[in-house]
């Protein structure tokens, strides 16, 4: 390597704790250096970065990131850092994502494909009026609805999101459980409000759920409804029965998009119901305006240990 290549780069620590972002003893620190050949070190409370221009660059901008999400109040650990890294490192990739318009911004991060499957399904929600989307967990089938709809809303296609998820327990009985209806279905709906804190300030998605522009509610509440002007997400779909599915579907007005995300391997039903995803998945396979997107295991974007344990049930 020419001394020509190298460059020296600093990122102050103004605003965070030194500690949250480095680690017990720089352990965050030396995650970091496992990925680079660069020098990292942290001096005048400063990190400095001494190495190849493209990769020092790559490094101020992480650090830069990791100090922006402890201003937002977040804990760092070594998936999340990990996950930051795989982004900076992606850069270049994320460039032609945004030539080819498959790149999404939100508030909080800007969120593109990483698999060809990925790739497909954010190709179909802007062309379909209905997508669904079926595979395993942690392919990004909800992750990415919610950030297109998100993008919709704030861009002025869409006047609100509807969110929604049928209260089917896996082994848990509604009817003991404290509270009122709301309480009770509160947390099936917990997954859609992650992703949107994920992706919004938390301030800013309360307001927009007071003011009724973003909805999150149980499926019981679609029933009777028209939905026009509206980004519409299903999550779960493999726990509505049939007539759950077609009255769900049913309720798309003008100028909305509808997503349906299921796994067909955890249907929850009893065993006297059809899961009105799997039914859907092949009534609506020629059905114009409809596009069905399957996910497998190497769409998954969660820690590698996720994809081992699927893996190891399938097997």
């Amino acid at each position: 390597m020419e001394e020509k290549d190298i460059i020296k780069l600093s990122v102050p620590l103004k605003g965070v704790n030194p500690l949250s972002l480095l680690g017990l003893a720089d352990a965050n620190l030396a995650f970091i250096a496992k990925f680079f050949s660069s020098q990292i070190v942290v001096r005048n409370n400063r990190v400095r970065i001494l190495g190849p221009k493209k990769e020092a660059e790559q490094i101020k901008v992480l650090i830069q990131n990791l100090i922006r999400r402890l201003k937002r109040g977040e804990t760092l650990n070594q998936d999340i850092i990990k996950g930051e890294i795989e982004t900076v490192k992606e850069s270049g990739e994320v460039d032609t994502f945004e030539k080819e318009g498959l790149t999404i911004s939100t508030p909080k991060k800007i969120i593109y494909p990483k698999s060809p499957h990925q790739r497909e399904y954010l190709e179909a929600i802007e062309k379909y009026s209905i997508v669904i989307a079926i595979g395993p967990a942690g392919t990004g089938k909800t992750y990415l609805a919610v950030a297109k709809a998100i993008s919709a809303l704030l861009s002025g296609k869409v006047e609100r999101i509807i969110l929604t998820r049928p209260a089917v327990e896996a082994g848990e009985s509604l009817g003991y459980l404290p509270g009122d209806f709301r309480e009770k279905v509160s947390p099936y709906l917990r997954p859609l409000y992650d992703a949107l804190f994920d992706m919004m300030p938390i301030e800013k998605v309360k307001r927009l759920i007071d003011e009724e522009i973003i909805e999150v509610a149980p499926l019981a509440y679609m029933r009777g409804r028209t939905l026009s002007d509206a980004f519409i997400i299903l999550d779960e779909g493999q726990n509505t029965t049939q007539i759950q599915m077609k009255m769900f579907l049913t309720r798309l007005g003008y100028n909305s998009k509808a997503i349906v995300t299921g796994d067909i391997t955890q249907i929850d039903l009893a065993a006297k119901y059809t899961s009105g995803l799997v039914d859907a998945g092949s009534r609506l396979v020629r059905v114009e305006g409809v596009k069905i997107v399957y996910f497998d295991q190497n769409d998954i974007s969660r820690p590698g240990i996720v994809s081992r344990i699927i893996r190891a049930y399938e097997e």
